[in-house]
């Protein structure tokens, strides 16, 4: 592994087309609304180079070679998955797991992918050889691999075929002899300005008759024909980072991919007029299961991070010692160990990947249940965290140059304090806490943890779909076997009314 920060940043300079406020970005890491972001990013490549965590961050393949990151690494046992979550840790401690598509996170995927091959093998295309070519690329390359797998939503209750506008959804519109021409649009491409390749495909089901739209490729991010046009920056709206500690420096960002006839060479292609093969490849491979792993592992990061953060508010307000107060910091250390149990027990349960020869994956159930667990669990974090910060996230001084005027500085000093928190201690403090509960950019956090496993009608069936229902209706049903209403009569075991 020998990708330095810099070297990441140097890359990002290759003209990609980047739209924001109706304007071009010429530059991503000098543009206010991408520059600090792309830096926090290319701290992670330097910490993957630096002595202090390259054990956590690497791993050499086969034992020999140059080392590459342990996220691209298939895991063949507990310990390699003990080993590839401690780097998934190491990667969200940095930024307090407030970066969600991080380069692990689609590294996994990818790894996820090579573990399960034939299911790339369609009837008319096969894509395996390429899949061995890219893994080999993006490996070797320590690439940043982005993605956008999500059609925009026009109209839910059609297909991709029968939406009533053509090209709406990314499909191909002409053949060549070197590969395809493609055209159409993606959603939500979170941190998908800041990698170096964008992997295009779906991984929602499609209709049979889909298959213009049954395809998946992996292109440089700066290949012609693509515009990615961004969301509000929450970073180009940081006053600063003593205002903003987060939003300044973790906006992973979200565009909307266009794809105007963009040319795909074959073998960037990974799967071709397949709609089995599309899907398979995200839900039939550990691929969706790794996702889950560094997720998971981020989102214990982040209740670790929020948890800290609500005993620091605590102390601040010098009501730590309240017992109504141990209750809520108490429940909140409970769904922080949850969360991390969650973690623990799915890699503990692990199971082997059918046909691919010794490769183990996380605990599918347990993965599930993560899935149902983390959205309904956050939004109920951060209002607890809320009702025990109170009026102190409103009342507070609109910058931290308030400190230094003069006038001011004094009545701040002497108005906004509390025991054994001076003005300043206690207004950062304050500033994070908003910044993580209550600003534009945690609120779209919020919408994040909610939503990036999916849509809640999506994933709790697929929990009925990929569990055991009939064994646990069976277990319940000789309960019901076991026993005759006439057996022991409630009746005369009680009063006349049958009361006990």
């Amino acid at each position: 592994m020998n990708r330095s920060g810099q070297d990441y940043l140097d890359a990002l300079r290759d003209g990609r087309a980047v739209w924001i406020d109706g304007q071009p970005v010429d530059d991503i890491t000098e543009h206010p609304a991408f520059r600090n972001t792309a830096r926090s990013i290319a701290r992670l490549y330097d910490m993957a180079c630096e002595g202090e965590h390259r054990e956590a961050l690497t791993v050499r393949p086969e034992g020999s070679g140059e080392p590459v990151l342990r996220a691209f690494h298939a895991p063949r046992s507990h310990a390699e998955l003990v080993a590839r979550r401690r780097g998934f840790k190491t990667w969200s401690e940095a930024s307090f797991g407030f970066l969600g598509r991080s380069p692990d996170y689609m590294a996994a995927g990818i790894a996820g992918f090579v573990s399960a091959p034939d299911v790339f093998a369609g009837a008319e295309f096969d894509g395996r050889a390429n899949l061995d070519a890219y893994y080999r690329r993006m490996t070797q390359g320590s690439l940043y691999q982005s993605f956008t797998i999500t059609n925009p939503q026009i109209d839910r209750t059609k297909s991709a075929a029968e939406q009533e506008e053509d090209d709406l959804f990314v499909r191909v519109v002409k053949e060549l002899d070197g590969g395809i021409v493609v055209r159409g649009a993606k959603m939500i491409g979170t941190a998908a300005v800041f990698g170096d390749e964008i992997i295009v495909g779906t991984i929602e089901p499609l209709a049979p008759q889909d298959v213009e739209y049954a395809l998946c490729f992996s292109v440089p991010v700066n290949t012609p024909g693509l515009k990615f046009i961004s969301r509000t920056s929450y970073e180009a709206s940081a006053r600063s980072v003593f205002d903003n500690p987060l939003s300044s420096r973790f906006d992973e960002n979200d565009a909307l991919l266009v794809c105007d006839d963009v040319f795909v060479p074959w073998e960037n292609v990974l799967t071709y007029r397949n709609v089995e093969s599309t899907f398979g490849m995200w839900w039939l491979t550990p691929t969706y299961n790794n996702f889950v792993h560094q997720a998971a592992t981020r989102f214990w990061t982040k209740l670790e991070f929020l948890t800290g953060l609500a005993i620091l508010i605590a102390r601040a307000n010098n009501t730590y010692d309240l017992p109504p107060v141990r209750m809520q910091l108490g429940r909140l250390i409970g769904w922080l160990n949850i969360a991390k149990s969650m973690v623990l027990a799915a890699e503990a349960a692990h199971e082997e990947v059918p046909g691919s020869g010794g490769v183990v994956q996380i605990n599918r159930e347990i993965a599930s249940a993560h899935r149902a667990m983390a959205g309904d669990l956050c939004p109920k974090v951060l209002a607890e965290i809320k009702m025990l910060a109170g009026g102190g996230l409103i009342q507070l001084p609109a910058s931290g140059y308030d400190l230094t005027h003069p006038e001011l500085g004094p009545l701040v000093a002497k108005y906004v304090r509390s025991p054994g928190h001076p003005a300043e201690q206690r207004i950062k403090l304050m500033k994070l806490a908003w910044d993580a509960l209550g600003s534009e950019f945690a609120s779209r956090h919020e919408q994040y943890e909610r939503f990036y496993h999916g849509a809640p009608h999506v994933y709790l069936p697929g929990i009925v779909r990929d569990g055991n229902p009939d064994l646990l209706a069976a277990f319940t049903q000789s309960c019901l076997d076991g026993y005759q209403l006439d057996e022991e009569p409630f009746m005369e075991r009680g009063t006349a009314d049958g009361s006990a």
